[in-house]
């Protein structure tokens, strides 16, 4: 009886040690899970990234920065909207990481080593006080508003007013594609009002009832009305289909090596949350 009670305490701390062990295993095991979780979930870039370029990118650009920022709380981006050219140049020249152009690059800046980026493509919509009559253009018609060549809207269907010219400024991008794509390069007429930016563009247009003026898609509202051109009115749609005549594309470009936060804000634009985001107002590319 004696040598059983022994047996029996013997069994009983073996079983104790045994717990003890299992317990002591288990918590071991999650601390380091515990540990590899936390680490997973900080930002693991750190640095900042300047971005210099055109006023049309610049909405969605900050849209994608804030976005992109919320999961690499470690980089700061900071954004200037200083026109299209100037953009490209800062490319260039390197005082921007980023440049941003709301067109084509010229033959010119094509040689300059840059690699352009197609984050997103825009429409340019021609818009006018939303009690102008006129809702319909064709190209050479705007073409000839722009170049003074028609100078009241009764020539094209509408009310007997003296047609005000809205343009943007000398260096933009949205200038730049929309007279590219009209063909009326250096041909602006020169009683003109020039509006630094497409939020004075659409000012100017929503208060003056005379008012023609041009800007990217993104900023059509109520307080301005688009007008078809050839009949294809301005939408996404029409863009991707390549009907809607007035187009462009936003690009965001780089030379040289980029730096590992550089690289990964640009590849977060081109996945599919970052086109989700460009796809909230312009036009995906993938």
């Amino acid at each position: 009886m004696k040598r059983v009670k022994i047996l029996s305490l013997i069994l009983v701390v073996v079983l104790s040690s045994l717990a003890f062990v299992g317990c002591t295993g288990s918590n071991s095991n999650e601390t380091p899970n515990n540990t590899q979780n936390n680490t997973q979930n900080e930002s693991t870039l750190k640095g900042s990234i300047n971005i210099i370029g055109s006023t049309s990118v610049q909405p969605l650009a900050q849209e994608l920065a804030d976005a992109f920022a919320s999961v690499e709380t470690g980089v700061q981006i900071d954004i200037q909207g200083v026109g299209s050219t100037a953009g490209v140049k800062a490319a260039n020249d390197g005082t921007a990481d980023i440049g941003t152009a709301s067109r084509e690059l010229k033959s010119e800046e094509k040689e300059w080593g840059l690699t352009e980026h197609v984050i997103a493509r825009d429409g340019i919509a021609i818009a006018v006080h939303p009690s102008n009559s006129v809702s319909d253009l064709t190209t050479e018609q705007a073409a000839k508003i722009f170049k003074g060549e028609i100078t009241n809207w009764k020539e094209v269907g509408g009310e007997d007013k003296e047609i005000i010219v809205v343009s943007r400024e000398a260096g933009s991008g949205t200038r730049g594609a929309f007279e590219e794509i009209l063909k009326i390069e250096d041909a602006l007429v020169e009683t003109a009002l020039i509006a630094e930016g497409n939020g004075a563009v659409k000012q100017n247009v929503a208060t003056k009832q005379a008012a023609v003026g041009y800007v990217s898609l993104g900023y059509i509202d109520n307080s301005i009305k688009p007008v078809k051109v050839d009949g294809v009115e301005a939408t996404v749609e029409t863009i991707q289909s390549n009907e809607y005549p007035v187009a462009r594309p936003f690009l965001m470009l780089t030379k040289g090596e980029l730096r590992p936060e550089v690289k990964a804000f640009i590849d977060f634009i081109m996945s599919s949350e970052g086109q989700k985001i460009v796809g909230e107002g312009y036009i995906p590319v993938k």
